[in-house]
């Protein structure tokens, strides 16, 4: 007897084992009909696969969470069938299901093209077509190896040679057409449906390896409707409008270059922004108490050493090798030091100078602390990812006991300011225990209990993230989601009982016995870098004013109001309100599109009418109509605008 227990508790008996199919139909026909996979105690399985004991079994259709991986590594087999059908010859690798969507990596000598991909995607839809079925065979590891080497697929056959030899060689056959997969795969083409489209092309190399051989990889996205995936693709076009490094050039904020790979060069106007942001956090930070520091940005790799990172993170450092000998010396005194990659065991170094008492506690030390890491060439991303970058940075020392009300107050604090940069849904992530990390298995359990309780003190609900954690400790990492549905990973708080230990920070507690504090490390932008880049994306440029550059423009009609313009100008600048300045002798429409092309919020028009009558013409961003002010009327509304949320 099998024990079926289904998502909603019922309990189907069957006298043999039996198939995922035969399950589903005996549910109903609608159900066998939508049928495409299974989870059998929670791990998803063909539907094909015969469950021989007892079990608790959910059938995945299009509406399940799990289906869209599953339509997504479909497509990149069918896009693999066709592939080999229209160019004989090719050679493929792996195809996984990403994000959105999927690819397959192939070598081919003559370099694919877009119009290729047209061809791929045509024969994809015929695949669809002919429904073929798709069934997983269990293969002899030689017999696998000499059938691929054979095809003249030499890429299958050395995977499979790294396989474990007590692994099942697994295959799955689709029509004519087979591949090297674990699976789980659907019943049959058709069942893919037409909800795909390839993308682009990109280069790839054999595992990853920039010293092997190169490969085309070809990308696609699939969903399940064509409605899901015609709001993706718009998604898309919408986030081609918001691209941060054509605003930034647009707008003039930024540019990067090939001399300064992953550093920023800050214009005026970008760095402005740049400055707004970090003048907001530096009046929140003291509002909440914290004490803000300054720590070196070279230090000696004997603090990295004791602290872990080098251990740990000494790849991703940039390091430099001096000659401390006395002029004339042979050159053996030679020391090692290297750019911080973050500030933490410089905050320890200031908290360990006197002696700290538990009424120093909780003491929290604010830095926006310049740091430097190594990213590959390949991974940078205008402000996204960099390799010099400057982070919100605190960290706070406090005792076990008061881990949750500095969780509490943080998760406030943080929550508070992303409202006010106009993020209100925010995703929390608890991340547990990496494999490489520091610390025994005892002070782990106890950090990430104390920050799981903290968590729930706090209110926030939260997913599992495993083994995400910081290799120091476990963390919270907060998610923003922005207008357009994307996710952007900012904030996080680390719970750390190693580093103190490590670093022998201390402080006498209540007994007269020196103590080990809790170290909190947290952040709430990030780095400015990218959460600029992140504002720039929300936003598509166009700030509310108390974020935007260049807050107002006092242009002209004609020169014969250029006198008032600049009385305008100064009574704007007066105000605090940031203003510029345009008396070029262009027409009037040519210079109002070029400054709602520069995303500017308010546009002050003026001419000689206005300058009789002591008006502005005001006109917003993205408005049609302009609005007719008295000067002293508008410069206080303009004022109360651009005021920062904190004030």
């Amino acid at each position: 007897m099998v024990a079926i227990t289904l998502p909603d508790g019922s309990v189907r008996e069957f006298d043999k084992p039996v198939s995922g199919a035969e399950l589903a139909a005996s549910i109903g026909p609608g159900l066998a009909k939508a049928a495409l996979a299974l989870v059998v105690d929670g791990e998803e399985k063909d539907l094909a696969h015969v469950i021989g004991g007892d079990a608790a079994v959910a059938i995945v259709t299009r509406d399940s969470d799990e289906a869209l991986e599953l339509l997504r590594h479909d497509a990149a087999h069918v896009m693999a069938e066709a592939v080999q059908e229209l160019y004989p010859g090719v050679q493929v690798t792996f195809g996984p299901a990403i994000e959105d969507g999927f690819y397959y990596d192939f070598y081919r000598e003559e370099p694919f093209t877009p119009d290729d991909l047209v061809k791929i995607e045509k024969r994809m839809r015929e695949i669809v077509d002919r429904d073929e079925a798709i069934t997983r065979e269990v293969w002899d590891r030689d017999e696998a190896i000499r059938f691929f080497k054979d095809r003249g697929e030499n890429f299958k056959a050395e995977h499979i040679e790294t396989l474990p030899h007590d692994a099942d060689i697994s295959i799955y056959r689709q029509g004519e057409w087979l591949d090297l997969c674990t699976g789980p795969h659907l019943p049959s083409t058709g069942k893919l449906g037409k909800a795909f489209k390839l993308m682009k092309l990109a280069g790839a190399y054999w595992r990853g390896d920039a010293r092997n051989t190169q490969l085309q990889r070809i990308y696609g996205t699939a969903w399940r409707t064509d409605k899901e995936m015609k709001a993706y693709l718009t998604r898309l076009e919408e986030a081609e409008k918001r691209d941060h490094r054509r605003l930034g050039r647009e707008m003039d904020l930024f540019h990067i270059q090939e001399e300064a790979a992953g550093s920023i060069f800050w214009h005026p106007k970008g760095w402005s922004l740049y400055r707004i942001c970090q003048d907001y956090m530096r009046r929140r930070l003291e509002d909440a108490h914290y004490i803000e520091v300054k720590t070196p940005q070279l230090v000696d790799r004997t603090l990295w050493e004791k602290s872990g990172h080098w251990e740990k993170f000494r790849e991703n450092m940039f390091v430099v090798e001096v000659d401390e000998s006395d002029s004339g010396a042979d050159g053996a005194n030679r020391r090692m030091l290297a750019l911080k990659p973050m500030n933490c065991p410089g905050h320890v170094q200031i908290f360990r100078q006197g002696i700290k008492s538990y009424r120093d506690l909780p003491l929290r030390m604010a830095e926006f602390g310049s740091c430097h890491r190594y990213e590959p060439s390949g991974a940078l991303h205008g402000l996204m990812r960099v390799r010099a970058f400057t982070q919100d940075d605190a960290h706070i020392f406090c005792t076990e006991d008061q881990i949750t009300s500095e969780t509490e107050a943080f998760c406030e604090l943080l929550l508070s300011i992303y409202r006010d940069f106009g993020f209100t849904d925010v995703v929390v992530k608890f991340s547990d225990r990496p494999d490489v990390r520091a610390g025994e298995d005892a002070i782990w359990d106890k950090a990430e209990a104390a920050l799981l309780e903290a968590t729930r003190a706090a209110g926030l609900d939260y997913t599992v993230n495993p083994g995400e954690g910081a290799f120091y400790g476990p963390k919270l990492e907060f998610v923003l989601k922005d207008t357009i549905g994307r996710d952007w990973q900012c904030g996080t708080l680390q719970v750390d009982f190693v580093l103190p230990e490590r670093l022998d920070a201390s402080y006498v507690g209540e007994d007269g016995v020196k103590h080990r504090p809790v170290m909190l490390h947290r952040a709430i932008l990030g780095s400015f870098e990218r959460f600029i880049g992140v504002l720039i994306e929300q936003y598509a440029g166009r700030f509310p004013l108390w974020l935007a550059p260049v807050q107002a423009v006092v242009t002209t009609i004609t020169n014969d109001a250029d006198g008032y313009a600049a009385e305008v100008h100064r009574a704007l600048v007066e105000a605090g309100i940031r203003a510029e300045l345009d008396t070029r002798p262009e027409k009037i429409n040519y210079k109002v599109r070029e400054h709602s092309h520069a995303k500017v919020p308010v546009m002050l028009v003026v001419g000689a009418r206005e300058a009789e009558a002591g008006t502005v013409a005001i006109r917003r961003l993205g408005g049609k109509d302009q609005e007719i002010l008295a000067l002293d009327d508008a410069l206080p509304t303009l004022k109360a605008e651009s005021r920062p949320p904190d004030a």
